[in-house]
């Protein structure tokens, strides 16, 4: 689920066991000697065990992204202006001169093409610059933040742009492959197996857009007698969710269509998400209720708990909210019950999707304990101790700050 203000983008198993040798047939000294061969054979093919682990040059202003098995850590240069540098296994693969100023927001690879989006110069502009991801060399750059919706690349246009438009762009060349004018609330969804956009104006037809081909879905009035007071728009498992009355009052639409699906009344809420196999409704400081997807009625409804981390089967890995002490818990997903309290831990930010819920837990002196949250309840399963703050993880990457303002990456097993 990804909610956008038009001219304002917020972001706010072990080892298989070694096959049985086959039973000794001929002379015993040479299957003794075949055996002990295979034996050194396969202790020189083994890995090493333990992760390994790395240190890359950081400094006063730096900000570093992690892609696959790569490390992207964005710096200012010895001169007036920044560079982004490419690392793999802590050796340097390639360098860039970046332009704007300040750090990168994000860094993302996608179809070969390495996507840098932050400021431009000024406290509105944005840019993103695009390399190649192999040699690192300038393909193409467009005034505007770019970012991907599923596999599709899309770009708001800058913000003193007098006429605001989202464009979807072909990373190979950034070529413009369709352009619409876009005001008031932009909303995506690709959770549901198809890219898809909505424009949400004050006043007007709210519209459903194929992301891929800029072709129209759905397209509907919300509000045909008069403009609604102040609300927020999203997209929520098929849904698009509309938030108003100061929070107390979330309205549910059929993304296919834009017909009304249900109406709720609530505590004051401040986002919905999904959860599993319902939605959750986080009050501001004060706890979340589950609702039914389809009915909008209430399922349950904690006050300590708010914001899912994750959902498998038939349990939820959530945080604390901020009036209480920080940690993580594990609740029953049908009836919101704790089944675990997690205290001291802190997740991990991850910058791609698919790796591991990885969590910390401060140790003193500079270091941590990090464990991998797998929702059964039972304490975490520890996977070491690490050096270093602000941890962020890929897939198989995790990366740390030191206090020198270097950066250790540690693979993970």
């Amino acid at each position: 689920m990804t909610v956008i203000d038009l001219g304002e983008l917020r972001h706010d198993a072990p080892p298989p066991a070694a096959p049985h040798p086959p039973r000794g047939v001929g002379r015993p000294v040479r299957t003794v000697a075949l055996l002990l061969l295979a034996l050194l054979t396969l202790t020189a093919a083994a890995p090493p065990r333990g992760p390994a682990e790395w240190t890359l040059p950081g400094g006063l202003g730096s900000a570093v992204f992690v892609s696959g098995d790569v490390v992207y850590v964005v710096r200012p240069n010895r001169g007036d202006g920044r560079e982004i540098v490419a690392y793999r296994e802590g050796r340097e693969l390639w360098r860039s001169p970046l332009p704007g100023i300040g750090t990168a927001v994000s860094v993302w690879e996608q179809d070969g093409r390495v996507m840098v989006a932050g400021p431009a110069g000024n406290d509105e502009d944005w840019e993103t610059v695009t390399y190649d991801a192999a040699t690192g060399a300038d393909v193409w750059r467009r005034r505007g933040v770019a970012f991907a919706v599923g596999r599709v690349l899309l770009s708001q246009s800058a913000a003193s742009d007098p006429r605001p438009s989202i464009t979807r762009v072909d990373p190979a060349d950034g070529s413009t492959m369709w352009t619409l004018p876009s005001t008031g609330m932009l909303g995506f969804d690709h959770g549901s197996g198809a890219e898809r956009m909505v424009l949400s104006p004050v006043a007007g037809q709210t519209v459903v857009v194929d992301a891929r081909t800029g072709a129209r879905v759905a397209a509907r009035d919300l509000y045909p007698v008069r403009p609604p007071g102040p609300r927020h728009m999203m997209t929520v498992a098929g849904l698009l969710l509309e938030i108003r009355d100061g929070g107390g009052i979330i309205e549910a639409y059929d993304l296919d269509t834009l017909r009304p699906r249900w109406t709720a009344e609530q505590k004051p809420v401040d986002y919905v998400d999904s959860c599993g196999a319902l939605l959750c409704a986080a009050r501001p400081g004060d706890g979340m209720t589950a609702l039914d997807p389809a009915t909008g009625a209430v399922r349950w409804s904690v006050d300590r708990w708010a914001g899912v981390v994750a959902a498998r089967d038939d349990r939820l890995l959530v945080g604390a909210t901020a009036i209480g002490p920080a940690g993580l818990a594990v609740l029953g997903q049908a009836d919101g019950h704790l089944i675990a309290e997690l205290g001291g831990w802190t997740l991990a930010p991850q910058h791609e999707s698919g790796g591991p819920l990885l969590a910390t837990r401060p140790l003193g002196g500079g270091r941590q304990l990090l464990a991998e949250m797998d929702l059964s309840g039972d304490p975490p399963p520890i996977r070491g101790v690490i050096t270093g703050t602000d941890c962020t993880t890929g897939v198989t990457l995790l990366v740390c700050r030191r206090h020198a303002g270097d950066y250790v990456v540690r693979r993970l097993p």
